[in-house]
C-alpha cells in the first residue's frame, strides 16, 4: 500500500494512527506520539488504541494529514453517501458526490479512492490491535478474555470493510461459477515494519469466494469472542446480524435464516419508523452503529445531518417517492417542516424538494451513523423465506408485514395478505420495494443492486437511470403516477466497465501486482 503505518499518535478521541510515505518511515517518536509496543504496555493504553481503531471508522483521515481529520470514511458517514448515490432512490443536487452519482468516476476520482485508502487504513488498524493485545496478553498485560473481547471487535470491524470493499471494487458473488472472480486483498497483516511493508505491498487480489470465506471466518470469530454490548462498538449480536446480509448476498438462504433466528427476541421494532432516528443511540432495533457527537464527527463535509439536513446536498428522488408500493398515508412521508423549520418527522421540504429528516441534529451532527438495525435483519430473512429452496410464503409474509405494517395508516386494510402475490417472485418484488422505502438514505440501494444482477427473480441490468443531477422542482414530487422521467442521468448497463470503481491509481502505482489486476476498462 502506498500509506503506510509506523507510529499511533495520542488524541483527544484515542489513538490514531499516522500514515507516512515508505521514504519518510520515522526512526524516532516524536514527543507527542508513542511508538506500537509502547502503545499496548499498559491497559489504558491498549483502550485507546481500541477507541483509535473506532475513530478510523467513523471518521478516517481522507486527504487530511490530521489523523482525525477525515470525512466519514469507511463506516462514519461516507458508507451512507456512497451507497445511496450509486443508486437511482436520492438526487445528488450539487457537487459533493456528482462523479459518483453520475458515474463519471476514474481512478484519481478523490471520494473513491478515499473509500478504498481510509477503508485499507481501518482494516491495518485493526490488524495492528488484534497482534498488540494478543502480545499484551501473553505477556499478562490484560487477561486473555478482555483481549479475546478486543480481538473479536477487530476481527469484526476488518470483516465488515472487507466485505464492503468487495462490494465496489468487484463483481458480485454469482458472477462465475464458485465465485472465483478478482476480489479485493484480504489483509491480516498489521503493516508497522518494513519487512512487512515488502511483503504486503505487492500482495495481489484474492477471489471472491475466498473473501467470502474470510469475511466469514472473522465474523464466526467475532461472535464467538465479543463480550461488549454497546451499541456503538461490535457485538456478538452485531456479528450475527452481519451475517444475514453476507449470506444474503451469496445467495444462501438457509444461511440468512439460521442466523436471523439467533436474535428474535434480541431485538424489537420500534413502535413508529422514527423512533430508531429520534433516538439513534437508545433504541430497542439498532443493532450497529457510530458514535458521532459534537467533539467526534467529520464535521460540515461528511456528517450526515450536515449532507442531509442542513446542507441538503442530496435528495429523496421523485422516483422512488411517487412510487405507488409506497402508500400516500406511509408514516415515513410524515413532514411537519414549515419555510423556516425542519421539524421532527421524517422528511421536509425545501424549495419543493423532498429531502430526509432521519438524521436530525443539523448544529452538532451527533446522530449516529446507523450501520445495521432489525427492520433488515428481519427483510433479510424474509426474503429467504421466498427464496429458498421450498419457500415458506407465509413465513415470508409475516416478516415483510412486521416490518412494514408499523408504518401503515390502518394495517387492518392496508397489511399485504396472501393474495396479494401470485408467485414467490411477487413477493420477493414487494420486499425488495420495502427495503428501499425502509431503508432510503442509510446507504442499503447499493448493496441490492450490486447483489441482484441477474437475479431469477427480481433481476436488474446494471445501474438504473436517474433524475438529472441538482434540486428536482416540486412539481415531480407530485403523487399519483409513477415517475416515468425526465431523467438526467442514463442507466449503466451490468456489461459497461464503470459498474465498479477502479482500483485507485495511487495504489497500483505502489504496487505492481494490483496494477497487473486493476479491473477491465480501467
Amino acid at each position: 500500500m502506498k500509506k503506510i503505518f509506523k507510529y499511533i499518535t495520542l488524541s483527544f478521541f484515542g489513538i490514531s494512527v499516522i500514515s507516512c510515505s515508505d521514504e519518510t518511515v520515522l526512526d524516532l517518536s516524536p514527543i507527542n506520539n508513542i511508538s506500537l509496543s509502547d502503545a499496548f504496555s499498559s491497559p489504558s493504553l491498549i483502550e485507546s488504541s481500541v477507541n483509535g481503531m473506532y475513530n478510523a471508522a467513523a471518521i478516517g483521515q481522507y486527504n487530511s494529514t490530521n489523523p482525525n481529520g477525515g470525512r466519514g470514511y469507511i463506516w462514519g458517514a461516507a458508507f451512507v453517501q456512497q451507497g445511496d448515490n450509486r443508486g437511482e432512490d436520492v438526487v445528488n443536487t450539487a457537487t459533493f458526490y456528482q462523479l459518483t452519482y453520475t458515474a463519471t468516476y476514474d481512478p484519481t476520482t478523490a471520494n473513491n479512492v478515499y473509500y478504498w485508502v481510509d477503508g485499507y487504513r481501518l482494516i491495518n488498524r485493526a490488524n495492528l490491535v488484534i497482534e498488540g493485545v494478543t502480545t499484551a496478553a501473553e505477556a499478562g498485560i490484560i487477561t486473555q478474555a478482555v483481549a479475546d473481547d478486543y480481538i473479536g471487535q477487530a476481527k469484526f470491524l476488518r470483516a465488515i470493510t472487507h466485505f464492503e470493499l468487495l462490494n465496489f471494487f468487484a463483481r458480485p458473488y454469482n458472477f462465475s461459477a464458485g465465485a472465483s472472480h478478482p476480489g479485493v486483498p484480504y489483509r491480516e497483516v498489521g503493516i508497522d515494519t518494513q519487512a512487512e511493508i515488502d511483503s504486503e505491498i505487492v500482495l495481489g487480489r484474492n477471489t471472491v469466494a475466498e473473501v467470502y470465506e474470510k469475511v466469514l471466518q472473522d465474523l464466526d470469530d467475532a461472535e464467538s469472542l465479543i463480550t461488549n454490548t454497546s451499541l456503538t462498538k461490535a457485538s456478538v449480536n452485531a456479528a450475527i446480524a452481519f451475517k444475514t446480509r453476507v449470506y444474503l448476498h451469496m445467495r444462501d438462504w438457509d444461511g440468512v435464516i439460521a442466523e436471523g433466528n439467533k436474535l428474535i427476541g434480541e431485538y424489537a421494532l420500534e413502535d413508529s419508523p422514527n423512533g430508531p432516528f429520534l433516538d439513534s443511540y437508545g433504541n430497542s432495533e439498532s443493532i450497529f452503529s457510530l458514535t458521532q457527537a459534537a467533539t467526534m464527527n467529520p464535521g460540515v463535509n461528511a456528517a450526515l445531518a450536515s449532507q442531509y439536513n442542513r446542507r441538503r446536498l442530496v435528495a429523496i428522488s421523485p422516483i422512488i417517492w411517487r412510487d405507488p408500493s409506497w402508500l400516500a398515508d406511509d408514516l415515513r412521508r410524515e413532514d411537519n417542516s414549515t419555510e423556516t423549520e425542519v421539524g421532527t418527522g421524517m422528511v421536509f421540504t425545501a424549495g419543493g424538494a423532498k429531502f430526509t429528516l432521519k438524521y436530525k441534529d443539523g448544529v452538532n451532527y451527533t446522530d449516529a451513523s446507523p450501520v445495521i438495525r432489525y427492520a433488515e435483519v428481519l427483510l433479510n430473512m424474509a426474503e429467504a423465506q421466498a427464496r429458498k429452496a421450498t419457500p415458506d410464503l407465509g413465513a415470508s409474509l409475516a416478516l415483510l408485514n412486521q416490518v412494514r405494517n408499523r408504518s401503515l395508516a390502518d394495517p387492518g386494510t392496508q397489511a399485504y395478505v396472501a393474495g396479494d402475490f401470485a408467485n414467490a417472485g411477487e413477493l420477493v418484488g414487494a420486499i425488495l420495494k420495502e427495503r428501499r422505502i425502509e431503508f432510503l438514505m442509510e446507504g442499503r440501494r447499493w448493496s441490492d443492486i450490486h447483489r441482484l444482477q441477474g437475479d431469477d427473480l427480481q433481476p436488474i441490468n446494471g445501474i438504473p437511470q436517474k433524475v438529472a443531477n441538482g434540486t428536482p422542482a416540486a412539481e415531480l414530487y407530485t403523487l399519483g403516477t409513477p415517475y416515468d422521467g425526465p431523467y438526467g442521468v442514463p442507466a449503466v448497463p451490468y456489461a459497461d466497465f464503470k459498474f465498479l470503481w477502479p482500483i485507485p491509481q495511487i495504489e497500483v502505482n505502489a504496487n505492481p501486482t494490483l496494477a497487473e489486476q486493476q479491473n477491465p476498462g480501467w
